[in-house]
This record gives structure tokens, sequence and C-alpha cells, in this order.
């Protein structure tokens, strides 16, 4: 009963890319505003170009599956429903959407980067002057069966086995003892996700988006918390934090570090890249080759990724670069994968 029904969802929603394909994509959007609500504002307003640059880069490469980062979050999703409604006026329609509430903007109480006030907005669970800034979110041709979510937005830093935690240099905690009680580890989020396919299997979408790596002291916090929140996927896959997922999957979203450029620890990401389970189909463009982003005053770099497990068959992948003359488009670039789903 459960594949039929599933087959049947399938008739009231739009075709995928092709008939045994998945378009599977990440995209930091940039949309991120200062303040409650100016997203949505700008949003129903309907003539923002870095609105229109985003929805031009998502209806040109018409992913299936599309995990956004830079969307600010709020409780009823009006943002995010708005944001597909535009898409769908322009061609890209996306009847199923999900997103919880991140943990960027989540105040704690406390001082947590260590600069004698509270308050803040690196004071939060992650960075943000309010709930739900720079939130996580995904957008899907594929019905979502959002009773099985698995979310570890919650894991404290402190329980990670083996993790990189900052100290002070006496070895004491760095803020505070009391920072380190309640710190979690995802800066955004970490979210395990079953999408159903058409055939009733389950494709689980792993997605997260982890902290710069720059931007603290020399206690290197933002360096160390990136790096752990690499790593998570793995301790995932080995089965640390109960059943590991079963294939197939994709690890999908921001991992803000280059395998090979730039400030950051580096061994996490290059681990998750070179992982068995995994295959790393290099997306790439003409324009940038492997980059995915191009900040100011860095360059470019590769930080945004979509990971399929091992089994599935790719069959294409790249980095949607518009022109230079789009001074508007975002300063992260869309990336995408074509993999055959599994019969």
């Amino acid at each position: 009963m459960r594949r039929l029904a599933a087959l049947l969802a399938f008739l009231l929603i739009p075709a995928l890319s092709c008939a045994d394909t998945l378009r599977i994509a990440t995209f930091n959007t940039g949309l991120t505003r200062e303040g409650p609500g100016l997203l949505l504002r700008d949003l129903e307003r309907g003539s923002d170009d870095d609105i229109a640059a985003a929805v031009a880069s998502i209806v040109a490469t018409q992913p299936d599956v599309l995990v956004l980062q830079g969307i600010d979050w709020d409780m009823q999703l009006r943002a995010l429903k708005a944001f597909e409604h535009l898409l769908a006026q322009s061609g890209a329609a996306y009847p199923h959407l999900f997103a919880l509430q991140p943990n960027t903007g989540l105040a704690t109480g406390l001082d947590m980067d260590g600069d004698g006030r509270t308050g803040g907005p690196r004071d939060a669970q992650g960075y943000g002057r309010f709930t739900g800034q720079d939130g996580l979110a995904i957008l899907s041709r594929l019905p979502i069966n959002t009773e099985q979510v698995q979310d570890f937005s919650q894991f404290l830093w402190k329980d990670m086995p083996q993790a990189l935690l900052p100290a002070h240099k006496d070895g004491a905690p760095f803020p505070s003892q009391a920072a380190r009680q309640v710190q979690r580890l995802s800066a955004t989020a970490h979210w395990i996700v079953p999408l159903i396919l058409p055939n009733g299997d389950v494709l689980s979408v792993m997605a997260f988006q982890a902290t710069p790596p720059v931007f603290d002291g020399p206690e290197d916090s933002n360096g160390r918390r990136n790096h752990d929140e690499i790593r998570l996927w793995q301790l995932i896959l080995n089965g640390r934090f109960g059943p590991p997922p079963q294939p197939p999957f994709v690890i999908t979203g921001g991992a803000n570090l280059d395998p090979d450029k730039g400030e950051g620890r580096r061994s996490a990401i290059r681990a998750l890249l070179a992982d068995r389970r995994l295959q790393d189909p290099q997306p790439n463009s003409a324009a940038a080759g492997p980059n995915t982003v191009e900040w100011e005053h860095v360059g470019r770099r590769r930080v945004d990724y979509v990971l399929p497990s091992a089994e599935l068959e790719v069959i294409g992948s790249g980095v949607h670069w518009p022109a230079e003359a789009q001074a508007d488009a975002p300063r992260h670039r869309l990336v995408w994968v074509d993999v055959v789903y599994p019969d």
C-alpha cells in the first residue's frame, strides 16, 4: 500500500527531469535579510534584483531536489512559500517544501564568542541577528516523508566523539564552561530528509550548512567547529548515532571549506570527499572550473557540494555560473548532479 500511495502521489506533481533520473542541487541563494519579515516583504514586492537572479539560476537548471541555504526561516514558512510561488510562476514548480528552525540566530543568553558581552549575533547558537536568519530549506518534486526526518541540529558539540573543542591557553573551555554545556555543533542545521522515489523506495537527503572557518581568534573556534560539522556526516555513516542511513543517499549543502585553498582545517572535507561510501562527481563550469563561490576579497573557492552515495549512477554534473555581465548573480553558484535512481 505504501508504494501504491507513493506512485499515486506522482500523478499529481510535475514530471521529473527525465523518466528515471534525478537532478539534485544545492544553492546558497544569499537572500538573507537584516531583520525578520524583510525577506517576505521583498519577495512579495517582486522587484528585488537578487531574488530575480536566484530564481533565474533555479529556472535555468531545473533541479528535481534543491537544498537551499541563505534563506530566512519563519515559523509558518511564509518566505519559503513565497519564494516557491515565484519559482512556479517562472516555470519551476516545487510542490513539496521542508524547513525546520535552524540554529542561526537562536539566542543562548550567554557570551558565546568570548567578547565579554551577550546578545550579539555571535552569541546565538549559530551566527544570526534574529532567529532563523540565513536558514536551510528543501524544495522537492518528490514527496517528503516528514515523519521520518532525522534532525541532528540540537546535538551538543561537547558530546561529539573526539571533538575539536576550543580552549583558552590554560586549557579551560573557550569561552566558558557554561557556554560549552549548551553549544550545539550545527551552526545552521544537519538533517536527514527521506524523499519517496517513484518506485516507492527512499532517497535520503543529508543536508547541512557549516560555519565559515574564519571570523574568530587564536582559539580557532570557527575553524574547529567547521571541521567537526563536516566530520559529523562520517560518524553518522559509521552508525555512531543510531542505524546509519541506507543507500541511496546524498550529502549536500555548504561546507564553507575548499579542500585545497584558503583557511580552515581541510582534513575533514578531504576525508569526506575520499569516503568510499560516497562519490564526488567534481561538478565544474566552463567559467570557473570546480569553484562554487566568488568572494570579493578571497576569490573563487569550491565550498558547496553534492555527494551521492557510491551505488548511484551519476550521468552528469555542473556548476551554474552565470555570465560575468550578470552583476546580480549570487556569490555562491548552484551546484547540480544528475543521478539514475534504482529500479
